[in-house]
């Protein structure tokens, strides 16, 4: 608020609230604007105390609605963490980024140099079932490093001969491939994993158990194929131990599901398919 004369309650007066005029104590008057100039110009309109009010009453709703949305904020950070206070409830373990440095080597075709904590168990589960899952796997050769890459040395001696017998011909013949795990010409074999999430079973520093839930693509994209492209959901469960080389796989299960109802959308044609495959390349790094 000013304190200039001529002003506030006391308008009209001068600096000491008095005129001293021919010895005698006299109160100068205003006259209302344009009716003889007293030589202080018109005189300026009263304060309105309703303006004064209504600032006021913005500054209070701002207040409050910036304090609100900090009480809100605290109940969201605590969502989706493993060990929040407050009474809430343990979530799935995060797969954003959480600084661990994605690894940089390969064994082949599969990444390596996971580290050694519970994010890097996971993530090599992760990669070791998109691997398992690859089309590699259907031919012997590729499917023999596959295995030895991911595998311990005694778990994967024990495992090449039954997988051996799995990928027999007939059952390579009912996808469409030939003996050797070749697709017909003209005609694209589709075989991906892809990790939906992962959870830690068990975690003992040098020894891990993750389950890994994925879905997959499975089929035969071409003309006349007898075995179109699928969908499947799956969970994998894998025993993990480290060693010299990393994460290593020592034993595994496989289960059906959690299938989420199908969607609503038209299955695409053989030839969208085969482009699909083409234009979109698999991921080289899960989690």
């Amino acid at each position: 608020m000013s304190h200039d004369d001529g002003y506030g309650n006391d308008s009209g007066r001068t600096g000491d609230g008095y005129s001293t005029l021919g010895g005698t104590r006299q109160t100068r008057t205003r006259l209302p604007d344009g009716e003889g100039g007293d030589g202080y110009g018109p005189r300026r309109p009263p304060r309105s105390s309703r303006s004064l009010v209504t600032v006021v009453g913005v500054i209070v709703l701002l207040l409050a609605a910036i304090a609100f949305a900090n009480l809100g904020g605290g109940d969201g950070d605590k969502g989706g963490t493993s060990g929040g206070g407050g009474g809430s409830k343990a979530g799935a373990a995060p797969t954003a980024a959480t600084g661990t440095k994605p690894v940089t080597g390969k064994n082949g075709e599969i990444p390596s140099g996971f580290a050694h904590d519970e994010q890097g168990a996971q993530s090599a589960a992760s990669n070791f079932a998109v691997a398992l899952g690859s089309v590699g796997m259907f031919t012997k050769d590729s499917r023999h490093a596959i295995v030895d890459s991911i595998y311990t040395s005694d778990a994967a001696n024990k495992l090449r001969a039954p997988q051996d017998a799995a990928y027999s011909p007939g059952f390579l013949q009912k996808l469409g491939l030939d003996a050797d795990g070749i697709a017909p010409q003209d005609s694209t074999f589709v075989s991906r994993t892809i990790p939906v999430g992962t959870k830690l079973e068990l975690y003992g520093g040098d020894t891990a158990k993750v389950s890994v839930w994925y879905t997959a693509l499975i089929g035969m994209s071409g003309p006349g194929s007898t075995d179109p492209v699928s969908t499947s959901w799956k969970t994998w469960t894998v025993e993990l131990t480290w060693t010299d080389e990393g994460w290593k796989a020592v034993d595994d299960t496989q289960r059906d599901g959690p299938a989420p109802v199908p969607g609503d959308v038209a299955a695409s044609s053989s030839d969208e398919i085969s482009k699909a495959v083409e234009e979109y390349g698999g991921f080289t790094y899960a989690r």
